[in-house]
């Protein structure tokens, strides 16, 4: 199992940002909600503090407050953070298991998916644009 200290101090920072930084698009993808879906990112990561014992990598991620880097606009955010979550998959593929590499993938995308649900948008629990966001970060992860 890989933890914290397989990585540099620069890999980890950009390992533990990735779930974060993916419900920030997903945050900023739509107007409206910003409170809740802010309350929603959070609460994510306080719900896999409660269940632990998932992974070591998972544990430490969770471990650790969202810590998320400022962007000057939402365009910024985006771009910036699927390069950064397309490096941090890198990272891990070089590190980790290919297990906890998926695991992660899907705990960014559970994470942006709790943000996207937190507040209604355009009638629907999810809007287009959220979904939008979401396909993005999946894509983002992939190509690494």
């Amino acid at each position: 199992m890989t933890g914290k200290a397989a990585f540099t101090e620069d890999e980890w920072n950009l390992v533990r940002e990735g779930p974060p930084t993916a419900g920030m698009i997903v945050l900023t993808a739509s107007k409206g909600g910003s409170f809740r879906e802010t309350w929603a990112l959070a609460k994510s990561f306080a719900e896999a503090r409660r269940k632990g014992g998932e992974s070591e990598l998972l544990d430490a991620l969770a471990a650790e407050k969202p810590d998320l880097k400022r962007y000057g606009s939402p365009e910024e955010l985006e771009q910036q953070g699927l390069a950064k979550l397309g490096e941090a998959v890198e990272v891990l593929t070089r590190k980790a298991t290919p297990d906890e590499v998926e695991e992660f993938k899907q705990f960014t995308l559970h994470v942006a998916g709790i943000v996207a649900e937190a507040h209604r948008e355009e009638g629907e629990s999810v809007s287009s644009g959220e979904h939008e966001a979401i396909e993005k970060i999946t894509a983002s992860m992939n190509r690494a």
